[in-house]
């Protein structure tokens, strides 16, 4: 199949890091999804253990998800630079309400996941507009390019991130990109790009999915885990094949969520020690 990106798109993601922005989802296509967001977090608003679901793999446990992750209309674009055959390793909404004093500290995910090779990329799709004002994803670019640097854990009250995690040395942020986005958009980022984003200071809700895809070669190098066959075939094994639920965040298929979480914890979290 001919690539769904240009020539001069694939080639800026591999100079710079990231490419954007990138039309996925039509407006009555990325409103139902919004309307589904909206939907359960209301229901479950006082609800701690249910909203933490929507922050490590939701799509294992909402069938409407599932098939966002398996949706053609983003891994066309996703397979144009990994290759035809890919796994979500992992997906994730990072949600900012209006004047929310939540942020993203400067850091690279390749520090983290224990992944190799490299063939790791986000699809960051935003649900509500994502702009500067409030609080977009940033990104240097180019840094994708240089070696992995010392990060350090702090559990911030306000990072978004589950270990707080952040660059220890100084960022110029004055060459910081803002990827800015409209509903139904969408930005691609490097495993190992330096990436951000500020609080939340305007009167618009910030509402975004990320999803975390990985070429069927990669492996998770500290132990086997799971994840979902997004797209093609896997002819290496390396990870377990996650199903599609049947229902919405019914039992079953919060047992099977747990259990993949429990085989990523592992890595995740290796070495971190809450102050």
């Amino acid at each position: 199949m001919p690539s769904v990106l240009s020539q001069i798109e694939i080639d800026n993601y591999h100079r710079d890091g990231f490419v954007y922005p990138l039309r996925v989802l039509s407006s009555k296509q990325i409103g139902s999804c919004l309307k589904k967001y909206r939907s359960f977090y209301a229901r479950h608003n006082s609800d701690f253990d249910a909203k933490s679901v929507l922050r490590s793999k939701p799509h294992l446990v909402f069938p409407w998800l599932y098939d966002l992750v398996t949706n053609s209309a983003i891994t066309d674009h996703v397979s144009a630079i990994l290759g035809p055959n890919l796994l979500a390793w992992g997906s994730s909404f990072f949600a900012k309400q209006s004047h929310d004093p939540g942020f993203v500290s400067w850091h690279q995910d390749a520090n983290y996941w224990g992944l190799e090779p490299h063939d790791v990329l986000t699809a960051w799709v935003a649900f509500s507009p994502s702009k500067s004002s409030n609080g977009c994803m940033r990104v240097i670019p180019g840094s994708q390019l240089g070696e992995s640097l010392d990060h350090q854990d702090t559990f911030s009250k306000d990072n978004l991130l589950t270990r707080g995690q952040e660059i220890v040395m100084d960022v110029d942020e004055h060459s910081a990109i803002d990827l800015e986005l409209e509903p139904g958009e969408m930005s691609l980022h490097h495993v190992n790009i330096v990436h951000g984003s500020d609080p939340n200071d305007s009167n618009i809700d910030r509402i975004g999915f990320a999803i975390r895809y990985i070429s069927t070669e990669v492996k998770q190098i500290a132990g086997k885990t799971s994840a979902t066959l997004a797209r093609g075939v896997d002819k290496f094994g390396n990870f377990d094949h996650e199903p599609r639920p049947a229902r919405s965040y019914d039992k079953e298929s919060q047992r099977v969520r747990n259990k993949a979480l429990k085989r990523q914890h592992d890595v995740l979290y290796s070495g971190a020690r809450q102050r």
